[in-house]
């Protein structure tokens, strides 16, 4: 019973996988060209975990097509993906396609096995040669491609540290998977077992849900979020800010230099910004901090901040340019964790979400 159960969890991931990859492809919201390579990148994996080897000796077709090294493909894609994703100048430069070569050269020589009719070299010592070197360095060619991509995310300068985070775990799954994967086919080839590809599908099962949330719905959020800034950050030097008007009764040096890293620097948008980061940038303690805060608006330190977010919410809701983002890729822009932070901040301070904001402009 346990069994079936087990049997009956692994079935459906292998469905959500497939699901994901054509979701990946036809969604409007997900469709990217990273995510193409991501897409069949999945498919592959998916498809030569829970399918198995097309082998059978008694469709040359089904043959063939069991015998090409579909597992040159796999880290191919991944890197490819990762390249897109971190806007490598290897793309530029098209001689990434050359990473195509291993797979085209097992394409090529199966065909001339299987179309050899002279020397019968099919069933010779040589095509066992082939298999063995195939065998040998397939996995090799997919740990050196995605350790090599993992190398280029962790270099790269064109990318946020929540995408580069994101990228990184992605990338150490798929590691995760190949040697697993590898001690699959050791297990098979050397006990007769596979007791490791059941742990294999499970593997791959949990990083086809991985995927789902993490991998696609919040890496968009990202990459949302970070269109957002770009899209902002030429406004924000075209368009120069008024400055405050401070209350004479408590005017000092430190609330002229708070306002201006707020207003200025936009130091808000920071997620992780505290009491304790803002009091050093202004080169003092905590406590007076809070104090002077309180006495220039009457708020506690977290909500003088949040007020600075939510009004930058309300900017970038209004505004149609921003339309076609969600709400918590906006929230992340203007230096929310959370959408639920986001959406109770947001909440209490206007008397709406900010979904409702939004639908709230259409209609005006």
């Amino acid at each position: 019973m346990n069994q079936n159960i087990l049997d009956f969890v692994i079935i459906s991931s292998g469905i959500l996988g497939y699901f994901l990859c054509l979701a990946l492809v036809t969604t409007s919201f997900y469709k990217s060209r990273a995510n193409n390579y991501l897409s069949l990148s999945l498919f592959l994996l998916i498809s030569l975990t829970f399918l198995g080897s097309w082998y059978d000796k008694e469709n040359p077709i089904l043959d063939f097509l069991g015998l090409v090294m579909l597992e040159y493909l796999v880290g191919v894609t991944l890197f490819i993906y990762f390249l897109i994703q971190i806007e490598h100048k290897y793309l530029k430069e098209k001689r990434y396609k050359w990473l195509y070569a291993p797979f085209i050269a097992s394409v090529s020589i199966e065909i001339i096995l299987h179309l050899d009719s002279v020397f019968h070299l099919y069933d010779s010592d040589f095509a066992v040669f082939v298999d063995y070197i195939k065998l040998t360095t397939v996995f090799g060619y997919n740990f050196f491609l995605i350790f090599w991509g993992r190398h280029l995310v962790k270099k790269s300068n064109t990318i946020s540290e929540e995408k580069k985070r994101w990228l990184l775990r992605l990338n150490f799954f798929i590691i995760c998977i190949i040697i697993c994967w590898l001690m699959a086919n050791i297990e098979i080839g050397v006990y007769e077992s596979e007791y490791s590809i059941g742990f294999l599908r499970i593997l791959l099962s949990l990083l086809s849900w991985w995927i789902l949330y993490y991998g696609v719905f919040k890496l968009q959020i990202i990459v949302q979020k970070d269109e957002i800034h770009q899209y902002l950050t030429p406004k924000k030097t075209n368009n120069p800010k008024t400055k405050r008007k401070i209350n004479e009764t408590t005017i000092s040096k430190i609330v002229i230099q708070l306002y201006a890293l707020m207003e200025e620097e936009e130091l808000f948008k920071d997620p992780f910004l505290s009491r304790s980061d803002l009091a050093t940038r202004l080169e003092t303690n905590e406590g007076y901090l809070s104090q002077i805060i309180n006495q220039e608006t009457n708020k506690s330190v977290v909500q003088f901040v949040n007020e600075y977010r939510v009004k930058a919410a309300e900017n970038i809701l209004h505004d149609p340019a921003f339309d076609k983002y969600s709400v918590e890729a906006i929230g992340m822009e203007v230096g929310f964790k959370s959408k639920s932070a986001f959406y109770k901040t947001f909440n209490s301070s206007i008397g709406m979400s900010p979904g409702a904001f939004r639908k709230l402009k259409e209609t005006s």
